[in-house]
């Protein structure tokens, strides 16, 4: 008993300095103190004391908006019922996205789990057993000669234990904040999945609609084509031109025909692409898109770009990089949780009787309360160290925090600058393309009335097809750099949207 009053002084001293009381031991010990660094948000999200610039870009010459922008449903602004018809589909069938809410689910049931730990476990169990004991036992002798027989004796228990960890110094409430912070995490990576699938859905099908206008210049060239190798064969027949201009004319059509089985493969994958995307066999949607068959849509001149602030609240990224920073600050308070002792209360209540009618009642009932702590005064330094590792993961995200945002902040900026400079790109190309379908046109009224070579010709004819390849690939290009400035921006999901179990109802476009 001596040896046990320095103990506990020690204790009551140690309690006292770190402010925390011993009426914690009761059952409101979850009111008590948390040990370990509250949550702030980070101050700067950039490294190095840099602050956030509103210079977005440099040497675009596009109208740009500062205004927040309402890009939630940002595909409603190309005008094409058929592309948000996509998305709709997308949102019901993408595999990627039921994964990411099966995430959801998981992170809100490990948060359930750690709120468990809040409150007592109780365990019941009972049983009934019948024994029978040997006449020549001792056991059996003395019952004999006490009852006048040895019949079996049955006996019936039922029993309720009780362990309950009272949360003194936080490490359970440490737990539930960290836990809580991997959900609100998970939330915005579904959110980010969404951003992801919808910006895919579009790049995909704006990519068919492209190889659709390519494949579709090449077979208007190679009809043109084809008609100047039937106007030579007939020239030559008529002994009005040499048989090198057939050959010309021939390996021109040639040419461009090989083109075509190359843009039909790239077209077909395309296809089988946005199928996958919509949770569909390969190949299923090629006959709704050839029937749906039509223009790329148009842009919108005016961009609306926001200001640097907008994104940090937009990108589901960066604000699942800051809930994951902050569940990994909690996790240091949990680690200094080992520091401090833990206490705990186990207890049962117990009954046995001779009849299930008996238990509860009289002296078949006995119990037993055993509070107690424990405390791991030396682990040769591991928890320590446990401290140390979960500082240094914390540092880490907040390094990946400061890292998402910086690539946040390159995309946008690189795709302002990629809508801006390919509309110029694609609006000198339709200058040329109109230029040179005067030039063939010209041309080949001279190449008839002899005024010119048939190579004039050909070089007017394969100089238009360039073109106009590349003024499809460049309209493509202009929508395909607007839907990825979207994503950049974090379109494509609002703060109402929930993945709940209605989530499909809420978030569908």
């Amino acid at each position: 008993m001596i040896a046990v009053m320095p103990a506990c002084a020690t204790l009551l001293e140690f309690l006292s300095e770190r402010k925390c009381s011993l009426a914690l031991l009761l059952p409101l010990g979850s009111l008590g103190c948390k040990v370990g660094p509250d949550y702030v948000g980070p101050d700067n999200p950039l490294p190095g004391g840099a602050s956030l610039s509103d210079e977005w870009y440099l040497a675009v010459e596009t109208e740009l908006s500062t205004d927040e922008p309402d890009i939630a449903r940002w595909w409603e602004s190309l005008a094409d019922p058929y592309l948000t018809e996509l998305i709709e589909r997308a949102d019901l069938s993408n595999l990627e996205i039921e994964i990411a809410l099966a995430r959801v689910e998981e992170a809100a049931a490990l948060q359930g789990i750690a709120e468990g730990f809040l409150y007592p476990t109780v365990t019941i169990s009972g049983g009934v057993s019948e024994t029978q004991f040997s006449d020549d036992s001792a056991i059996g002798t003395a019952i004999g000669a006490a009852t006048g027989s040895n019949d079996s004796i049955t006996q019936w228990q039922a029993r309720a234990g009780a362990a309950w960890e009272v949360d003194v110094f936080g490490r359970i409430r440490r737990k539930i904040e960290s836990a809580e912070a991997n959900f609100a995490a998970s939330i915005e990576d579904y959110r980010d999945v969404q951003v992801s699938v919808y910006a895919a859905v579009a790049g995909s099908y704006l990519n068919v609609r492209t190889l659709q206008a390519r494949l579709d210049y090449a077979l208007e060239n190679a009809d043109t084509q084809g008609e100047s190798v039937r106007l030579t064969r007939d020239r030559y027949a008529a002994g009005l031109t040499s048989a090198l201009d057939v050959a010309q004319a021939e390996q021109n059509l040639a040419q461009t025909e090989s083109s075509i089985p190359f843009l039909q493969q790239i077209l077909i994958e395309a296809e089988n692409r946005l199928a996958v995307l919509l949770g569909m066999q390969a190949g299923l949607l090629h006959e709704e898109l050839q029937e749906s068959r039509g223009q790329l849509p148009e842009v919108p001149r005016e961009v609306v770009a926001g200001v640097p602030a907008d994104l940090l609240r937009r990108r589901p990224d960066i604000r699942r990089a800051e809930r994951r920073l902050a569940a990994l600050t909690a996790e240091v308070g949990v680690a200094t949780a080992d520091l401090y002792p833990s206490f705990s209360i186990v207890g049962f209540l117990e009954s046995v009787a001779e009849s299930a009618g008996s238990l509860g009642q009289g002296d078949s009932v006995g119990w037993n309360i055993i509070p107690g702590f424990r405390w791991d005064i030396f682990a040769g330094g591991s928890i320590q160290a446990n401290i140390r590792a979960a500082e240094a993961r914390t540092h880490q995200a907040l390094l990946s925090y400061q890292g998402t945002v910086l690539l946040a902040l390159e995309e946008v900026n690189n795709g302002l600058v990629a809508h801006d400079r390919e509309l110029a790109r694609r609006d000198r190309l339709h200058e040329a393309v109109n230029a040179s379908e005067r030039a063939v046109a010209l041309v080949r009224t001279q190449y008839l009335t002899g005024l010119t070579n048939f190579q004039n010709l050909l070089d007017a004819q394969r100089s238009l097809f360039r073109q106009q390849d590349d003024l499809a690939s460049s309209e493509g290009r202009v929508v395909q750099n607007l839907v990825f400035l979207n994503r950049a921006l974090g379109g494509g999901w609002t703060l109402e949207d929930h993945p709940d179990g209605e989530h499909r109802s809420q978030t569908t476009p």
